[in-house]
């Protein structure tokens, strides 16, 4: 019998890199890691199936019997553990390409790219190939309520999400290049993560590397209502279509919300077919007619979709009710890029009818701290009834180029919306409390932990925190 590899994750509690430690350590290999701090729900899930980490980058606890270091693409070249492995010469490899080329090569993989929505498309796509008997592998890059952010599977197909942000530090490609993509899912393109791409053509260079991967017998599946979507898919021999064109592959004939839910009628080579989803917003129709025409090209029938589709859980942090309390009820969202905010507050108008929608904002990204978004971010936060805009995280890297808050707050305010930038020692938690009133919703976003400030707010209203 072979010996057990053992793979060393550096750092480990990224939602990627985790995922991956879940996936080598089901498949048989030896996994620890190790990070600066650990956060729920990566903390509970790597406990939950036994890896053991550390806590503390220490160059002399390195594992002395380690076969590979996999370096994640949120360690800088600098940390100490990275410097050590580079001055012993140790094997490493970037998450993205360990993936690619343990669980991607050998199957058919289903590749979910996209400025946004990739995550819930991703797990939706994951969620309908495995109740219709496909068995995939899959790495999504959130945690699936009730579930985990990794799938071993056994039936020759991967669903993974494609990022587009760089693989590591000696890796400046999109992670999605080391996928080896059957199919290619391309929702939308838009200009993102400023710190790495100069503009959008740079993005759309990027993305069209991607689908010129595709194997010969594969397809790019793209998104026909997404301007960017289209300027990169329209050269490719293999394109699938799908959106609200009615000459699209998989075109929407109609669609309502009920009750919670996203209802729509599709058509597929001329044949109509109802669908329904727990899902809310005009994004998350893009969403499910991604993983549909994913599922439909992976061969299942429209009822087998439909059936699965129905019993989706959602995804964390994707408009989740952390709980209510006095009256309010208390949302944690992930959302941060300009168009994902605005469709997010949205959608929250559908689930939330007739409630007033507050929103936190903390423009927490490299690229949400700039100004370049600055008239974007009004766009998407009038969608509020009131906006609180938390602090830049990344101020002091953004030097002239940082958000001016105040002056996003006056814009909101000419618009009608009530809007707050309360100074950087201003607790946030009291002061929403304070603005808050029953029969609201509180919908907290940001693309980090936000200093806890969902299960916080919940705390001070009064809740179970």
């Amino acid at each position: 019998m072979q010996k057990p590899c053992h793979f060393y994750m550096l750092p480990i509690g990224g939602t990627a890199t985790a995922a991956l430690a879940g996936l080598l350590h089901e498949a048989g290999e030896r996994v620890s890691g190790v990070d600066s701090a650990l956060y729920p729900p990566t903390s509970d899930l790597l406990a939950e199936v036994g890896i053991p980490v550390r806590l503390g980058f220490d160059p002399a606890r390195i594992p002395a019997d380690l076969d590979e270091v996999v370096i994640g693409n949120a360690i800088p070249r600098t940390n100490p553990e990275v410097q050590a492995v580079l001055e012993r010469r140790l094997p490493y490899t970037s998450q993205a390409a360990a993936f690619g080329g343990r669980f991607c090569r050998g199957s058919k993989a289903i590749v979910v790219a996209g400025t946004h929505g990739k995550t819930t498309t991703t797990a939706l796509a994951t969620h309908i190939l495995t109740e219709g008997g496909l068995d995939p592998c899959a790495l999504i890059g959130g945690v699936p309520r009730g579930g985990r952010p990794w799938r071993l599977g056994g039936g020759g197909w991967t669903v993974v999400e494609g990022d587009e942000y760089n693989t590591a530090f000696f890796d400046k490609g999109p992670k999605f290049l080391h996928y080896h993509p059957h199919v290619f899912v391309v929702g939308n393109v838009e200009f993102d993560h400023g710190d790495i791409y100069a503009d959008l053509d740079a993005i759309m260079a990027a993305f069209r590397a991607g689908l010129a991967l595709v194997d010969a017998s594969g397809h790019v599946v793209a998104n026909s209502g997404d301007e960017g979507a289209r300027a990169v898919a329209s050269s490719h021999p293999r394109v699938v279509w799908y959106g609200l064109d009615p000459k699209a592959a998989l075109s929407c004939v109609s669609f309502t919300h009920e009750g919670g839910a996203l209802r729509a009628r599709l058509r597929w080579c001329g044949t109509e077919f109802e669908i329904a989803t727990p899902l809310v917003g005009r994004h998350n129709l893009d969403n499910l007619m991604a993983a549909t025409a994913s599922a439909l090209l992976a061969g299942l029938d429209p009822a087998a979709i439909a059936a699965a589709a129905a019993t989706f859980p959602g995804v964390r942090r994707r408009l989740e009710v952390v709980g209510a309390a006095a009256g309010v009820t208390v949302v944690d969202d992930f959302a941060h890029h300009p168009t994902a905010v605005g469709l997010t507050l949205e959608g929250a108008r559908h689930r939330f009818p007739g409630r007033r929608i507050v929103v936190a904002f903390e423009p927490r990204s490299l690229t949400a701290g700039r100004d370049l978004f600055a008239r974007a971010y009004a766009d998407a936060l009038a969608n509020a009834d009131l906006a609180v805009i938390a602090p830049v995280f990344h101020r002091g890297r953004l030097g002239d180029a940082v958000l001016d808050r105040e002056a996003l707050a006056a814009s909101l305010r000419a618009r009608g919306v009530h809007a707050e930038a309360p100074d950087d020692a201003t607790d946030l938690g009291p002061f929403l409390v304070s603005l808050l009133r029953p029969g609201d919703v509180a919908v907290c976003m940001s693309s980090g932990d936000f200093k806890g400030l969902p299960r916080r707010l919940l705390g001070l209203l009064g809740g179970d925190a």
